[in-house]
């Protein structure tokens, strides 16, 4: 509800229903010539915008070699 306030300063609410279900628009199809693009590169194993790319993947983690980030051993107390 959205509070609103008239002259003489009492406040209202408006009661705005939400919409039963929206359905998300359909998404545009590319353009004939960008589709026969995305063919081509596909068959000569290029990456193509929007799709998953392992070779990126692994390229950019991060490399953590095991301890790496670990906390360093606490010694032992003697109990003093």
């Amino acid at each position: 509800m959205t509070p609103t306030y008239t002259a003489t300063g009492r406040q209202r609410r408006i009661f705005v229903p939400r919409p039963a279900e929206s359905v998300p628009p359909p998404q545009p199809q590319d353009p004939p010539i960008y589709r026969e693009l995305m063919r081509a590169w596909a068959d000569r194993g290029r990456t193509l915008p929007g799709r998953h790319d392992p070779e990126w993947i692994r390229l950019t983690a991060p490399t953590v070699r095991r301890g790496q980030f670990s906390d360093p051993p606490v010694p032992p107390r003697d109990g003093r």
